[in-house]
């Protein structure tokens, strides 16, 4: 069975005990996390067949995330949520929580009971070793260099390095291997993207049939074409481009945002979480899943692989 990461719930517990939060937002927060706990309930019983349980479930995590974005954080007359929502990750969390909630409801047959882990992890990228010839160093000073993941299929991976062959004055390493990786963005730049390419790289020449995505609710750059890259898809949920920054400055203050509260909600309503893009990335996961194992009999029949 999956016991599955609850990123987004850590982080409303964790704002709850910030001593930083404002006293007239507790009450607001409070709220908020059993609003949490009434989600997930609800995405539980939203299983379905495959296509009815995408669109039921993007449906309750469209509901949810425009609570999250516009009633808790965009409505704060006290400002503490908006203005530290990048250091406070309550709305990219969202995405980065329900992920492995859809894929194992679609997927849970084929992925479960092989040791694997969903949700964000760091992921092994590289190894390297600090001892020289005067330097001896236990293991061979190894090192290893992971990578955060918000989203990753995933296994353990535990690794022991020694001078000697019965591995007396060992050095042992924690990491995992993602066989499919993605991060997770709000809003997708090109700086991001940049640094995206470098994991990807990264990942794939330690694990070179490894997947490696891009999510992002909103694009904020001109497309790059992918092919070029070791990032093997961006997916944009919303299909759509952030609000344009003449409207997003006057959201810097609680008068502000309640000026251009209606065509920020406007911007969210026109624009709504596809379950098409959902579904995109599912197919991903469904191909690696089919293609994970090459049967004889399989190939021969399709006549490919």
């Amino acid at each position: 069975m999956f016991g599955l990461p609850t990123p987004h719930g850590d982080k409303l517990k964790a704002l709850l005990g910030n001593n930083k939060l404002p006293l007239k937002d507790r009450p607001r927060v409070e709220q908020a996390i059993e609003r949490y706990q009434h989600w997930l309930g609800q995405l539980a019983d939203a299983t379905d067949t495959p296509e009815q349980t995408i669109r039921s479930m993007v449906f309750l995590l469209a509901e949810y995330k425009f609570y999250v974005d516009v009633e808790l954080v965009f409505d704060d007359s006290e400002d503490f949520l908006y203005r530290q929502k990048g250091q406070l990750k309550l709305d990219n969390t969202v995405i980065e929580e329900f992920l492995p909630i859809l894929v194992t409801s679609v997927f849970r047959d084929e992925l479960e009971n092989h040791g694997l882990s969903l949700g964000p992890t760091k992921s092994f990228a590289g190894v390297w070793f600090e001892s020289g010839i005067r330097k001896k160093l236990a293991g061979g000073g190894i090192q290893i260099r992971s990578k955060d993941q918000d989203f990753a299929i995933s296994r353990p991976l535990f690794i022991r390095a020694s001078h000697f062959p019965d591995f007396h004055d060992e050095v042992s390493h924690e990491t995992s291997i993602a066989y499919v990786a993605a991060e997770c963005k709000t809003n997708l730049d090109k700086t991001m993207f940049q640094e995206a390419v470098a994991t990807a790289r990264d990942i794939k020449t330690c694990v070179p049939t490894a997947k490696y995505y891009l999510i992002c609710e909103w694009l904020d750059m001109t497309p790059i074409n992918t092919a070029l890259t070791p990032i093997d898809e961006v997916i944009i949920l919303r299909k759509c481009k952030r609000i344009s920054s003449n409207i997003r400055q006057h959201f810097s203050t609680p008068e502000g945002r309640k000026r251009y509260r209606e065509s920020y909600v406007e911007h969210l309503r026109a624009c709504p979480l596809s379950p098409d893009s959902f579904s995109r990335f599912l197919d991903h996961v469904r191909e690696l899943v089919r293609n994970d194992h090459l049967a004889e009999h399989e190939v021969l029949n399709q006549g490919y692989f």
